[in-house]
Parts: C-alpha cells; structure tokens; sequence
C-alpha cells in the first residue's frame, strides 16, 4: 500500500470510529475499496492492514453482518472478503427501521405522562417529532437516492 492508500485507509478508520464503529472496521472497508484485486484474503487483509488475523475475521463478520462486505467463493480454503455494492444504503435502512421501536417507545411514553405534566409532555412530543421528521426524511432520501442512481448517466445524475 502506498503511502497516499495508507492514509485514506486511517482516515476511514478514524471517520469510522467518530461513527460508532471501530477504527480497524474503518481500515478495513477502505482498503476493500480500493485494493487490486478487489476481493482479499485474511491473510492479505491482515498483512497489508497490519492487524492481527484474528481481528480482520471479527471485523469483517461485523461489516458482512450489516451487509457492506460479502465473502467471495474462492477455490482456496480461505475466506475473501469484497465490497458490497450499496452496501451504505442498507445501513440506512437498518438505520430507518430501528426508528419505528424508538416512535412506538416515544407513544408509549406519551400515554404515561398525563396531560397535567406539560414540561414532560413537550420534551416527549419534541422528540417524537424529531424521531418522525427523521424517518419520514430518511425515506424520502433513499428514495431519491434510489432515483438518482437509476438515471442514465449522460446526464450524469444531477438535475
């Protein structure tokens, strides 16, 4: 990896840990975007990452778990891992359905507070609101994003 590889890869892994995740997830999906070829062994993963092989294989059942790197069949014994395409897209959708348990807590909680207690109502209606503001726009996104994605590209998807 050369050095300019080197710290995009870091600089994934730290975007990847400011979003929940960890640095070595980060690494790892960077360097499956941009590696030749673009499917890896552990034992490539590990070597060119300089993590132990032990922690490429957790990390990267992490990120086959949510759908962004999928194990490719190889004719060797060993596990390689690529990119999935659309692979951002899914997490936004796991992202959207965990809303829906978040409204029905948020309604659940409107029930138990009684209409006397007005300051406690207004921070639960405000963050209702916020909760369905966001999964309303979330899905208007992807589905824009959906749209966008199927434009032929000679006009280059912008409109």
């Amino acid at each position: 990896m050369d050095p300019r590889e080197s710290e995009f890869v870091d600089r994934l892994g730290l975007v990847m840990e400011r979003l929940g995740g960890t640095r070595t997830m980060g690494r790892l999906y960077a360097w499956l975007m941009i590696c030749d070829p673009p499917h890896q062994s552990l034992t490539d993963l590990a070597a060119q990452l300089s993590v132990s092989k032990t922690a490429i294989s957790t990390v990267a059942r992490q990120l086959e778990a949510v759908a962004m790197i999928e194990r490719v069949p190889t004719s060797s014994r060993e596990h390689h891992y690529q990119v999935v395409h659309g692979g951002w897209e899914h997490v936004m959708r796991v992202q959207l359905a965990a809303m829906q348990p978040v409204l029905e807590t948020l309604d659940f909680g409107l029930s138990v507070v009684g209409d006397d207690r007005h300051e406690q109502r207004a921070r639960l209606e405000d963050t209702r609101e916020f909760f369905a503001f966001t999964a309303r726009d979330l899905d208007e996104f992807l589905q824009r994003w959906r749209e966008y994605r199927e434009k032929p590209e000679d006009d280059g998807g912008v409109e």
